[in-house]
């Protein structure tokens, strides 16, 4: 987690004691006021963001204290897992956590490079108009002491565009998880590039599946005009905001404006489409054609804030219904909307719940411990489950059938869920567990974890002769069309068919996660070189012509740099095929917080789930 560098680590500690607590209490109740934050959250209003720097939600402890489940309360426990300890001294685990350090230092060095965005000028000329950075006008938003889940910050990272010119984040305001997608004017005048749109239809996509209310804060200058043929004509384009604004105001999920800058051309349709729209005077104005425009295609010479300003909208044209004197007070005034949304925002909360949990056995800063520095090396996944479950307690389900793939139930911060990871590749059997065990979940109403280290399916004459194809089929659909919230993240590799049946991007899980030295590609970059090698081999010899090793292996370097670079974790987040790099030390923070969004929608007990044809 990320914390201002005004706020000491004993603050920040103490926040994320009270705010763990707070945010539970708040998923189970959405009508929670502003007034029931308990003292230590009030004392700042440090906005937290969740998936930045390490920092344990409180000291670690091995013992039951105050906040720990109560077995008088709970009759039966399932038994935590046992030999799950590293050796500290093990050549082979220091350096996967001198890896993991200099990865996560790394991490932190984007992620504040991003937070500057457009650049120190841009930055100055913004704040010089009396206007909020992004993500100050979401700290000013949200409850203060309460966490704030910012999702794909390093969206557009590998092409130069700060967090896509977006900040997409799901904050509590007035009691009531949001989704708050807010336009970073200081990137090329807060313009949509195909990253931004890319990365606003993902957050309304959030939004929609979990039935977040919307926050839009508008400063945007509209399509960013000379990538305008990657931004405007097609389906999942620019216009696919509107609809989405449209269809979740229709399913009762309320969308909310504030106009803090420019909304130009399409980006007038923000303010215009929701359901209540608040606008800053001086500095918010909304229209389809600003006064150049005007004056060139009708030599009317008008100005900003006559055409479109505050006045205008809020007693002229009705577009806006509310008009504030500044920033600070346009959020109080959008606390005061969420605070009467009524049931309606709040009635998929989920009803039953601990409010107190037990802390891992194991240390979770140990995460980065794990996963050797070669990652042909294996691993136990059972190690990762014992430092992010509740009392690294873990019902495993099928443990001696299919060994390659780990299913059980656990809990993530009092919150049931399923659990199905890789240790190793996937057989037949394993395949086949995995596609009863997430029948089991479905009919439980319990959603899905998905731990993804996967090279693929085996492959071979003896397993495709006992068929590999049609039972890795049956994981595909199982996951393909369960229902229960599902979430990934993706701690080693993610290669091939092996994305596919353990829910990869494009299987819908709710949120999606990497580590650091995470990789996803179709193959590894030497299979893919040896491959290709090989065809090209086959083509010359088949010629009568020689290839020799050293044209060879200039034939293989290409690909290999090409496969390197494109299956990064950084290279995956730049192009938002995930949700957000995080620090392995937060894991258990971030999936928890995430369930607890997740679970506000499909964990009713017989969950109806529909399978398709599973090929027997």
């Amino acid at each position: 987690m990320m914390f201002p560098s005004h706020v000491s680590i004993g603050t920040a500690q103490r926040l994320l004691r009270t705010s763990r607590r707070f945010f539970w209490d708040m998923t189970r109740n959405p009508r929670l006021t502003r007034g029931k934050i308990p003292s230590a959250a009030a004392a700042t209003t440090a906005t937290t963001v969740i998936h930045q720097q390490s920092l344990s939600t409180r000291p670690f402890s091995t013992a039951n204290d105050s906040t720990s489940t109560s077995t008088s309360t709970i009759p039966h426990l399932p038994p935590p897992l046992q030999d799950c300890a590293l050796d500290h001294n093990s050549p082979t685990v220091q350096a996967a956590l001198e890896r993991t350090a200099t990865q996560v230092a790394q991490l932190q060095e984007r992620l504040q490079n991003v937070r500057k965005g457009g650049g120190a000028k841009a930055v100055a000329r913004h704040t010089a108009r009396h206007k909020l950075l992004a993500r100050d006008r979401i700290e000013h938003l949200v409850d203060p002491g309460t966490p704030v889940l910012e999702l794909s910050a390093l969206a557009g990272c590998m092409q130069d565009i700060a967090s896509g010119g977006i900040v997409t984040a799901i904050g509590i305001v007035a009691g009531q998880p949001c989704m708050i997608i807010a336009n970073d004017a200081t990137v090329k005048g807060g313009t949509y590039f195909p990253v931004t749109v890319k990365k606003h239809l993902r957050a309304q996509e959030i939004a929609l599946q979990n039935r977040l209310p919307c926050i839009y804060l508008v400063d945007s200058g509209g399509a960013y005009l000379p990538e305008q043929a990657a931004v405007f004509p097609d389906k999942m384009h620019f216009g696919r905001i509107f609809f989405n604004q449209a269809t979740m105001s229709a399913a009762a999920i309320p969308q909310i404006a504030v106009v803090c800058g420019s909304c130009t051309a399409g980006g007038a349709y923000v303010p215009s489409m929701s359901d209540e729209t608040i606008i800053v005077q001086g500095n918010g104005t909304i229209f389809l054609g600003g006064p150049p425009l005007v004056k060139a295609a009708t030599g009317e010479v008008v100005t900003a804030e006559d055409l479109g300003g505050a006045t205008v909208h809020t007693t002229i044209s009705g577009v806006a219904d509310h008009s504030a004197a500044n920033e600070e007070e346009a959020m109080r005034l959008t606390r005061d909307i969420v605070a009467s949304l009524g049931l309606a925002a709040g009635e998929a909360a989920p009803k039953v719940a601990s409010s107190s949990w037990e802390e891992p056995l194991y240390d979770p800063n140990e995460l980065g411990g794990i996963f050797p520095v070669d990652s042909k090396q294996p691993v136990d996944v059972r190690l990762v489950l014992a430092r992010i479950l509740d009392g690294s307690r873990f019902h495993e389900f099928k443990k001696g059938y299919g060994p390659s793939l780990v299913t059980g139930f656990g809990k993530i911060m009092g919150q049931d869920v399923g659990i199905i990871a890789n240790n190793g590749i996937l057989f037949s059997e394993s395949a086949m567990k995995g596609a009863h065990f997430v029948q089991l979940c479905c009919q439980r109403g319990i959603p899905i974890l998905f731990l993804q280290n996967i090279t693929g399916f085996m492959i071979g004459q003896k397993y495709e002769h006992e068929g590999i194809a049609k039972h890795g089929a049956k994981l595909v659909t199982a996951v393909s069309t369960a229902t229960v919230p599902k979430l990934t993240l993706i701690l080693g590799g993610s290669y091939g068919a092996g994305n596919y049946g353990m829910c990869g991007r494009a299987f819908d899980p709710r949120f999606l996660y990497m580590w650091p030295q995470a990789k996803i590609s179709v193959m590894g970059g030497e299979q893919a070189a040896n491959v290709l090698s090989t065809i090209q081999r086959d083509n010359i010899e088949a010629g009568g012509g020689e290839w020799t090793a050293e044209q060879e292996a200039d034939f293989k370097r290409p690909i290999e740099e090409q496969f390197e670079r494109e299956s990064s974790a950084y290279y995956s987040t730049s192009n938002i095929w995930d949700d957000g790099i995080i620090d392995p030390g937060d894991t258990r923070m971030v999936l928890g917080q995430s369930l607890a969004i997740a679970r506000r929608v499909g964990c009713d007990p017989a969950n109806a789930t529909k399978f398709g044809i599973f090929r027997m």
